[in-house]
């Protein structure tokens, strides 16, 4: 780890030369500031771990010089030093946001104490912090991880119809992820200052659902005590989500088209019909086509929610995602916690790459999550997932071995952006770096494999040199 910084901002000559010297002494990196408009300058051109800071100072106060650290670097910690006659205002920091507050004068033991502590606290909220900013720049919209052709070209359809007031049908397997997509269109739409609304149909009896949807009146029928608002109404001027619409009983079918239709609705045991504005997203992981053949849903209602079609594939039909997804699941757990984000052996990444993920993203998160809470250190390792994660394979990646089409992973911990360099760099000697056979070999599109190139720097060997050397 490399030595902490800190900046000691005191209007006390002597004051502070005795405690950046004590800093100094413990092997901190120390600069100084006598006032906190030079303080400022510093921070302006500088990170520090640690900014330990005076109250009372002419000019800017250490309050105000709190809100300036705060708001310049958000993973600095900040150490507040007082008289025992402002203690009240150093409390009244703490609220602000700093880390501690110190009373004048203080003892060395305690005074390294807490600067090594906020320094430790501000390096781990630095690193997440890198590494939320370099996850936030490897997927578009918020909540959809990949780099797929298939899951890049959801996104681009995302982006396309956002916007519009078309209904819209998710399809793909369970965990797959379509209430994120559900979510993310509300989010890109005008819809998404209002709450979005969600109900999933297959978790609440048919003799339910129509009161849930639609609500009732007071007096419909026995225990109706008063007027209840359905989910219908209450999404009015937004995004109505029903999860696993399939299992819609054809009655509740009948009246969701008349919504559809006539933009209107009525409450169970009600004679007014209500003018309601819903844009709806439906999901399903059944092949409604087939459903609507079986006579199981309506034709009708079909073509009316399939106005726009997203598919979302399995997981393992997007193999390449998998530590991508890893990585991000990592790291949401380690800020969630406040703890370092544990790294993923050789062996457990072989394991979850060969997995076949029946329960698809969702599967993958809560096997991650669990690995987690698990490990004992700070690494992943087969013993740390579930059991029938290791005890599986599946047939596809069996084939990919036979063929030698197989991920080489390190043998040490996963360093992610090393592992996506060498594998595009093995798939490009394996192509005789042909880019448009590697990026079929690596799933991408041709362009996405020209920005890996150029981002990781990866050019042909030159023969000449080759042969000299």
């Amino acid at each position: 780890m490399s030595q902490a910084s800190v900046l000691v901002v005191e209007d006390n000559d002597l004051e502070r030369n005795i405690t950046a010297e004590t800093l100094r002494e413990e092997g901190f990196a120390v600069e100084e500031a006598a006032v906190g408009k030079r303080a400022l300058e510093l921070l302006s051109s500088s990170r520090f771990d640690v900014v330990l800071t005076d109250l009372m100072m002419p000019g800017m106060s250490g309050e105000e010089l709190l809100a300036e650290v705060r708001s310049l670097h958000p993973a600095s910690q900040v150490v507040v030093l007082t008289a025992h006659g402002t203690i009240d205002s150093a409390v009244k920091a703490m609220k602000s946001g700093a880390f501690y507050y110190l009373t004048k004068p203080t003892d060395r033991e305690t005074l390294v104490m807490t600067v090594a502590k906020a320094a430790e606290l501000s390096n781990l909220q630095q690193e997440n912090l890198l590494l939320r900013t370099r996850l936030e720049g490897k997927f578009e919209i918020e909540g959809v991880v990949g780099q797929h052709p298939t899951i890049q070209e959801v996104v681009r359809i995302v982006r396309k119809i956002a916007p519009s007031n078309s209904t819209v049908l998710i399809q793909g397997e369970s965990g797959t992820g379509k209430e994120v997509i559900a979510r993310a269109i509300h989010r890109l739409s005008p819809r998404a200052s209002r709450q979005f609304v969600a109900i999933n149909c297959s978790a609440i009896p048919d003799a339910l659902i129509e009161n849930e949807l639609f609500g009732h009146e007071r007096g419909a029928f026995t225990g109706a005590t008063e007027r209840k608002i359905g989910l219908i109404e209450s999404a009015d001027k937004s995004t109505l989500f029903l999860d696993e619409i399939a299992d819609l009983g054809i009655g509740v079918q009948a009246k969701i088209l008349r919504v559809l239709q006539e933009k209107e609705v009525r409450r169970v045991g009600g004679n007014e019909s209500f003018r309601v504005d819903v844009r709806l997203i439906a999901a399903t992981n059944r092949n409604l086509a087939e459903e609507v053949a079986e006579e199981r849903f309506r034709e009708d209602l079909y073509y009316r929610v399939n106005v726009v079609t997203i598919t979302l594939p399995p997981l393992r039909d997007r193999r390449s995602d998998i530590p991508l997804l890893i990585e991000h699941t990592l790291a949401r757990f380690a800020r969630n916690a406040g703890v370092k984000p544990k790294e993923v052996s050789r062996e457990a990444m072989e394991i979850l790459l060969d997995y076949s993920w029946p329960g698809n993203v969702r599967q993958l998160e809560s096997a991650i999550e669990r690995a987690s809470l698990l490990c004992e250190g700070d690494r992943i390792t087969p013993r740390d997932l579930p059991e029938e994660v290791v005890a599986r394979k599946t047939r596809a990646r069996g084939a990919e071995r036979a063929r030698g089409d197989r991920f080489e992973l390190p043998v040490e911990g996963i360093n992610f952006e090393n592992f996506e360099r060498d594998l595009i760099l093995q798939s490009m000697e394996r192509s005789d770096w042909v880019i448009a056979k590697a990026a079929k070999m690596l799933g991408m599109s041709y362009r996405t494999l020209q920005y890996r190139l150029d981002k990781f720097a990866i050019r042909k060997p030159d023969s000449r040199t080759s042969a000299s050397s």
